[in-house]
């Protein structure tokens, strides 16, 4: 039997799919934002903390980056109610791939500091500036340039990786399109916009860093 492609019967819920990339968005905005901020903490304490600091932080990057992110979010919203602490799909969803996001950006933020040469820190304690001043005015710049694009594609994987959330629930394009094909019955039809609109999100992503990274080069 032949199959008649129908996406005009999709155009009824065009509302719900807007709404759907709109909660991707958000949601993967405040995933990198978390994750750049652990991130950087984590790979400061890898760099420059204890050795008791830094066994935690590495037991912390081990783990989410060598086990599933669906278990990791399972494990976070149906495993922490056992132990009294209920948390709403969004908040499970954000802080799931925040943690497993941070995991990755600790990695590659380390690189970004241990690539740079010895001389940098030495010039700057030559100067008597704190480590903090150093970190921030000395070797900032020259890291991030070393490591952007890695930053980059990650956040990319990230907001990919919001897919995932909508496993328990969460409003977001996969979770509208799903909706809208239990309604519908067009499969193929919504599952190729949905690939349309993650392909947007994403390329509106990489011409918003590629902005960025510009003016971060003309800055220098």
């Amino acid at each position: 039997m032949d199959y008649a492609f129908d996406f005009a019967s999709l155009l009824p819920y065009a509302g719900i799919m807007a709404k759907g990339l709109m909660e991707t968005a958000i949601y993967a905005a405040l995933s990198i934002l978390f994750g750049l901020m652990m991130g950087t903490g984590c790979a400061l304490t890898l760099v420059y903390a204890s050795k008791a600091w830094r066994r935690l932080v590495r037991c912390y990057v081990e783990f989410f980056r060598n086990t599933p992110s669906l278990v990791q979010l399972f494990l976070i919203y149906f495993g922490l109610p056992v132990i009294g602490l209920h948390l709403s799909p969004p908040v499970a969803g954000v802080i799931a791939l925040s943690l497993y996001c941070g995991a990755y950006m600790t990695e590659i933020l380390r690189a970004g500091l241990i690539s740079l040469p010895r001389g940098l820190t030495e010039a700057g304690e030559a100067l008597g500036l704190p480590r903090r001043h150093i970190i921030s005015h000395v070797l900032a710049l020259p890291a991030l340039q070393n490591i952007f694009p890695a930053l980059a594609s990650q956040m990319v994987l990230t907001l990919i990786g919001t897919s995932l959330i909508s496993q328990i629930g969460v409003e977001e394009i996969f979770h509208s399109g799903s909706f809208v094909e239990s309604r519908t019955f067009r499969s193929f039809e919504i599952y190729m916009v949905i690939c349309g609109l993650y392909f947007f999100a994403v390329s509106l992503m990489k011409v918003l860093l590629r902005i960025v990274w510009y003016r971060f080069q003309a800055r220098r």
